[in-house]
C-alpha cells in the first residue's frame, strides 16, 4: 500500500458545514472510492489556519488518475466548491506531501 498526504483549504465559516457534509458522504462516492482501492481516508483540520490534511492508503496510486472523470466525483466537486477553494474544474486545490518519516505498527 502506498500512503498518500495532501492539504487543501477551507473557506472561513465553513467549518461545521464540511463536516456535515462529510457525515453523510454519498454511498455511491464511497464505493467509488473504495472500489479504486483507497483505504484508511482520512481528513483532518487545523482551524487556526482552515488548513485540511488528507491522509490514504491506496494500493495503486495510478487508479487516482481515473477519478476525475467519473460523475460521482464531478458532481461531488461540484457540491463541495461552495466551501473550499478550488480549481477551474471544481477539484479540490491541493498541495501534495513529501513522506519525511514513518513508524510502521
Amino acid at each position: 500500500m502506498q500512503r498518500i498526504a495532501f492539504t487543501m483549504k477551507l473557506f472561513p465559516g465553513f467549518e461545521a458545514e464540511y463536516r456535515r457534509r462529510h457525515a453523510v458522504i454519498w454511498p455511491e462516492l464511497s464505493g467509488l472510492l473504495h472500489e479504486a482501492g483507497i483505504r484508511d481516508y482520512s481528513i483532518f483540520l487545523d482551524p487556526r489556519t482552515l488548513t485540511l490534511f488528507a491522509y490514504m492508503q491506496i494500493a495503486d496510486s495510478r487508479k487516482l488518475e481515473d477519478l476525475p472523470r467519473e460523475p460521482v466525483m464531478q458532481r461531488w466537486w461540484d457540491f463541495m466548491k461552495d466551501v473550499m477553494e478550488t480549481n477551474p474544474d471544481q477539484s479540490p486545490v491541493t498541495s501534495p506531501l513529501q513522506e519525511v518519516f514513518y513508524l510502521e505498527g
